[in-house]
């Protein structure tokens, strides 16, 4: 007699929970997964991972609840485990996911590295922090710019972001600027693919990584892995970078996965040593020694730029920043309000009174904003809503800080001035020192004789 299946319910963000169950459960008869759960992310609940994504055992595909559901959900599904599978939350956070579970009668459970990270025949590069708004991109930037100097061909692998059509975003290719709008990327997506594309590279996302694998390392000498959130890679890597914040000192230490990718990394990048203290550096070295002592320890610095500093002075200003860094990231502000700050703007607007819908609702959920519009947009509403507030602000200048070109995105009828960062190494040792023996290995072979 056949045993009943064990019934699971992923938690996740539309990120890491369908890539768990990609790789460890997408096949196994032995288990059915009766649900995934949404949360961080507005509007990705109350959807469906499609048949043709959840495989033969699943001809009706998987519903997706919001978490705030979760006790109901357990008891609807008679489910037997809960899958905790997103990240940048606090361990106190998790724990208190994990207690609801426990109280509701069943098992509850993290997924590592052996589980869930996939092998690739070419070397891995990760870029990955113990805190979104630590600095990843711009380390990514210059890890991709070091490379490709070197005459390597990469393609850079994002974490995902698939926030629209599931199926169409099985794997999502994008070479040009053009494809952005093909796959009517949302302000977030935009703000992770368009630096890398204009440098040339190909960015991979999506869905399904194990087809993204395939499809990478076809065309590639290197994979670099351009981490989210605080997320753990999905692919093994050859070498493992970890940018932590010294704004946050301490942080690198109370947050999942964030101390994991710590206690992982390769080579730490102790990014902003140019806006904080000493102490709080040597706060943030010590806690990295104190758990991974085999750890290389670079000190960089993101400095700042705008095109036309004058512009700012004296003016009222409107800060733009990039949203993960100043909603779920915790900060207070970014580098849009160092710039108002440093260029002399006469004064910068609390966007809060002005904001409508799911803006205004953003402000109301993280009250630590108070100077600062985060640019969300992970949809074509949000975005309209975003347009709606910035031209209800009264001021003379727009400062945005995230990534991209808001006005490819935004219809904005008042000056604007884009702030940049790059990551700059201070001192020694450097990302090409710990890049250098990388980037002469072999590719890697299809099956790795430790494993079998």
């Amino acid at each position: 007699m056949a045993s009943t299946p064990r019934k699971v319910i992923i938690l996740g963000a539309a990120g890491r929970d369908f890539h768990v169950f990609n790789v460890a459960f997408r096949e196994d008869p032995t288990v059915r997964v009766v649900a995934f759960t949404a949360t961080q992310i507005p509007n990705i609940s109350n959807r469906r991972l499609p048949p043709e994504l959840a495989g033969p055992l699943y001809p009706e595909g998987i519903p997706i609840y919001p978490e705030e559901q979760l006790e109901e959900i357990i008891k609807r599904t008679e489910a037997d485990e809960a899958i905790f599978a997103y990240s940048d939350v606090s361990h106190e956070h998790v724990m208190h996911v994990a207690s609801r579970c426990l109280a509701a009668g069943i098992d509850f459970r993290l997924m590592g590295m052996k589980s869930t990270a996939l092998r690739a025949r070419k070397p891995v590069v990760s870029v990955c922090a113990a805190r979104t708004g630590s600095g990843k991109s711009q380390t990514t930037r210059r890890v991709c710019d070091i490379l490709t100097a070197w005459g390597r061909r990469l393609v850079v692998v994002r974490h995902p972001m698939p926030y629209g059509d599931l199926s169409r975003q099985r794997v999502q290719r994008f070479a040009s600027l053009n494809d952005l709008d093909e796959y009517e990327c949302t302000i977030e997506e935009r703000e992770e693919y368009e630096p890398h594309i204009e440098r040339g590279h190909t960015v991979y996302a999506g869905v399904d990584y194990v087809a993204i694998l395939e499809q990478a390392q076809a065309e590639a000498d290197i994979i670099v892995w351009d981490g989210g959130n605080n997320d753990l890679p999905f692919f093994w890597p050859d070498l493992h970078i970890v940018v932590v914040d010294p704004l946050r000192p301490g942080h690198e230490l109370r947050f999942h996965p964030g101390e994991a990718n710590l206690r992982m990394a390769d080579c730490v990048v102790i990014n902003k040593v140019d806006s904080a203290t000493r102490d709080d550096i040597d706060q943030v070295r010590e806690n990295i020694v104190s758990v991974n002592p085999r750890a290389t320890i670079i000190e960089a610095a993101s400095p700042i730029a705008v095109d036309n500093p004058a512009a700012i002075r004296g003016k009222r200003v409107l800060v733009v920043e990039d949203g993960p860094t100043i909603t779920h990231g915790g900060m207070s502000f970014g580098a849009g309000v160092v710039a108002a700050r440093r260029f002399g703007a006469a004064e910068i607007i609390d966007p809060r009174p002005y904001a409508v819908g799911s803006i205004a609702e953003t402000f109301r959920r993280y009250p630590n904003l108070n100077r600062s519009l985060p640019a969300m947009g992970y949809g074509p509403e949000q975005i309209r809503e975003l347009q709606a507030t910035i031209e209800r602000i009264p001021c003379d200048l727009i400062i945005v800080a995230t990534p991209i070109d808001l006005a490819r995105v935004l219809q904005v009828d008042r000056p604007i001035q884009r702030v940049r960062y790059e990551l700059q190494e201070i001192g020694q040792p450097t990302l090409a020192d710990v890049l250098g023996p990388l980037a002469r290995i072999r590719p890697r072979r299809e099956k790795d004789p430790a494993l079998e």
